[in-house]
């Protein structure tokens, strides 16, 4: 069945329509690819047809390339896997040039036919690429509309002539931004940019008449031009020197250096910006080959894209269960928790019952969602009416009798267990027999919870990250008891919000909270021998970790660190392991550093909150060590606290699919992106060096560091975790 079809109107504009089968978005295969040549020649062809439209057939464009195809490719070039990437990548290239070229003779310019763009609602990766490659573009005159180039935030970069085209466009510096940050642009801010020519309440239409009125010198690029020069200057003129020093200088204050694609990206530009367009599209695919060909690009793909999709669509949801969409949602707890619950589940058209002790603080738990339209009216991305309709769906009340018509609670009280089972006993005398109970606890285990439960099997655990309206991922904790509805509708509630899920089996601290606690742990330790908190939080950034963790403990309150660390060590008993870093929180809580939240924690911080410089005195109590550790050792530490302690999460049938581990490690706490999480990384290593690492570092600095016994056996049998736990057998 065809993904594109052609017709020709009563004005000979001929239209090529992109509606693929099957799909609820149009992404691009092999055979779409080659579809489009195809009727790119019959169109060029046709004595009859003046010009030609893309557009599409859906409500939105494109959502870029069919991933699947880049792995298939490599598997199907055997010993060349590289050069099946770079003869697919180069085969796409000639296809788009010879629709930018659309029939003109190569000395003259001349005798081509204009070819110009109708784009609808979302435009993405190959079909921003597709429409850069026409003479002229047009995008719906609508809210929801966005196009964009957001290749880098999965480990590759435009590789369909994208980067060379844009950055020819607009030149290097005001190319960058939009190439490496990856957002999705407005209709306004994508013309701004030059992404787009033309806004319009029907695109298609108006792209007719462009195609009608086009002038032969409408239709050739300004790099088929004789004199063209690059905008900004080359990179051996004076004004281009300093442009790609600029530009080098953003990268890598972005990245730190930890994302191949990046730099990658960054040299296309500079090599092809010193030669011909042709040339410069053959230099393009020799990047995208080599970025193809890192391990991080494929882990990243299959994390940040194949996995994260796979979970949104509900590839761990109970199967037998029917839809348990989310109508009306009480949550209890005002707190800025609870708030940004209350916020995300009205912003996705649920009535919401936001409970609080006292009607002031219920009331300033609402407030936080119209504080929040505020920033969005004044931003532009909210309007005054949908402030009024989006707080008119939450009350703010101290009643609980009002819950009882609501299909799904969350709590989100005070970390006390008698305070939760206080609450939970009251409300569920009040709600439904089928409304299912959540609890957003972060640490308390869930099966604990749930004894204050009448109905157990309807109990599971919710748990947010903060801030909830920021934070992509939810953490899903399924008690001994939980029932396959609970976890049923705990993920479609996540779907309708919008963020990514994942399901653990309880246990404390569950998995995010299991892996991120030892990573801190790890760098405090590292403080209290003497190493510098400005070398740990800087190896973690050259790690890609959005923040390092001296940082992270201060921005997570230091209070909280202190309180989780008695309240474990009183958990467990002598089983507790006594660490260095539990006696460097108790001192800086009784020293008065709290953290952000105290404007004084590890960091100084100014009158407005802002950090300032590392707390000096924090030296005196731990001096400096003469000799500093080297920094990939430090990294070595870091990755390791928190790797070993997913395989053990994995081990203990905490996680039950490998996916889980790497999607909710990045998008909960930032691991390392460019490794696809830490499961992904350790088969980057190699389970049998994984292993002896490992022991090394057990042998120098405890048994926090000792090779599980899931991992010692894959190093002996030489596995890998994306060959024996494949998500099909995770899902059987």
């Amino acid at each position: 069945m065809s993904d594109f079809h052609y017709t020709v109107d009563d004005d000979g504009v001929a239209i090529l329509t992109w509606d693929a089968a099957g799909k609820s978005m149009n992404v691009l295969t092999r055979e779409a690819f080659l579809e489009v040549e195809t009727m790119v020649d019959q169109a060029l062809a046709d004595d009859a047809v003046k010009g030609l439209v893309i557009t599409s057939g859906k409500k939105d464009f494109a959502g870029g390339m069919d991933l699947n195809v880049l792995a298939n490719i490599r598997e199907e070039s055997g010993e060349a896997p590289a050069q099946g990437l770079f003869d697919f990548t180069m085969n796409g290239h000639r296809i788009l040039r010879k629709l930018e070229r659309a029939g003109m003779e190569p000395k003259t310019n001349k005798g081509g036919k204009p070819i110009a763009c109708a784009l609808t609602g979302i435009c993405a990766g190959i079909g921003t690429e597709i429409a850069l490659a026409c003479h002229h573009r047009v995008i719906s005159d609508d809210p929801k509309a966005k196009i964009g180039l957001p290749e880098i935030l999965i480990g590759i970069f435009p590789g369909g002539g994208g980067t060379t085209r844009y950055s020819r466009m607009v030149g290097a510096m005001a190319a960058a931004p939009v190439l490496l940050e990856g957002k999705m642009l407005s209709p306004q801010k994508a013309k701004s940019a030059q992404l787009v020519d033309a806004i319009s309440e029907d695109p298609l239409e108006a792209a007719r008449a462009w195609v009608l009125a086009a002038k032969p010198a409408d239709i050739v690029k300004p790099w088929d031009q004789k004199g063209f020069k690059f905008p900004g200057g080359a990179p051996y003129h004076p004004a281009g020197y300093m442009t790609y020093v600029g530009a080098s200088a953003m990268i890598n204050g972005k990245t730190q250096g930890a994302f191949p694609a990046a730099k990658a990206l960054l040299s296309a530009i500079y090599e092809g910006a010193m030669v011909d367009f042709d040339t410069a599209l053959k230099i393009e695919a020799r990047w995208f080959t080599q970025v193809l060909m890192n391990p991080s690009s494929s882990a990243m793909i299959r994390s940040l894209f194949l996995n994260k999709q796979a979970l949104e669509k509900g590839a761990v949801r109970p199967a037998d269960v029917p839809d348990q969409t989310v109508q009306k949602i009480g949550v209890l707890g005002a707190g800025m928790m609870g708030a940004g619950i209350a916020l995300v589940s009205a912003q996705a058209g649920m009535e919401v019952v936001l409970i609080d002790q006292a009607q002031e603080a219920a009331e300033r738990g609402k407030s936080y969602s119209s504080t929040y339209m505020d920033k969005g009216i004044k931003r532009g991305k909210a309007t005054p009416e949908k402030k009024e309709a989006l707080l008119e769906r939450i009350t703010a009340t101290t009643d609980l009798d009002t819950l009882k018509d609501c299909d799904l609670i969350i709590e989100a009280v005070f970390e006390d267990p008698k305070i939760k089972a206080e609450i939970t006993q009251k409300v569920e005398a009040i709600i439904p027999e089928t409304c299912i109970f959540a609890s957003n606890t972060s640490t308390l285990p869930i099966s604990e919870l749930a004894k204050a439960s009448t109905r157990p099997d309807q109990f599971v655990g919710i748990h947010f990250f903060s801030p909830v309206e920021k934070m992509l991922l939810v953490e899903i904790i399924r008690g001994k008891e939980t029932g396959d509805r609970a976890v049923a509708k705990a993920l479609d509630f996540v779907r309708q919000i919008r963020k990514t899920p994942i399901v653990v089996n309880d246990a404390r601290f569950f998995y995010a909270n299991r892996c991120i606690i030892p990573y801190m742990n790890e760098a405090l330790r590292m403080v209290t021998e003497g190493v510098s908190p400005v070398l740990i939080d800087n190896a973690a950034r050259q790690l890609g970790f959005p923040v390092g963790p001296i940082q992270l403990a201060d921005e997570t309150s230091i209070e909280l660190g202190a309180k989780i660390a008695r309240a474990t060590k009183a958990a467990l008993g002598d089983a507790y392991d006594d660490s260095p870093a539990d006696d460097l929180l108790f001192w800086m809580e009784a020293e008065g550093r709290l953290g952000r939240k105290a404007s004084a924690g590890f960091f100084e911080y100014d009158a407005t909150g802002k950090r300032t410089q590392y707390w000096p005195d924090l030296a005196e109590k731990y001096p400096l060590a003469v000799e500093q550790p080297a920094l990939a050792h430090v990294q070595e530490r870091l990755m390791f606290a928190q790797a070993l302690e997913a395989v053990r999460a994995l081990q203990e049938g905490v996680l039950t699919d490998i996916r889980e581990g790497d999607v909710g490690a990045i998008l909960a706490w930032g691991f390392a992106p460019w490794s696809g999480g830490p499961l992904s990384w350790l088969d980057m290593l190699g389970a049998p060096y994984a292993a002896e690492r490992a022991e090394a570092l057990a042998t120098e600095f405890g048994p926090r560091f000792t090779c599980p016994d899931l991992l010692k056996e894959m190093a002996e049998n030489q596995e890998q975790f994306y060959k024996r736990f494949a998500p099909e057998q995770a899902a059987a």
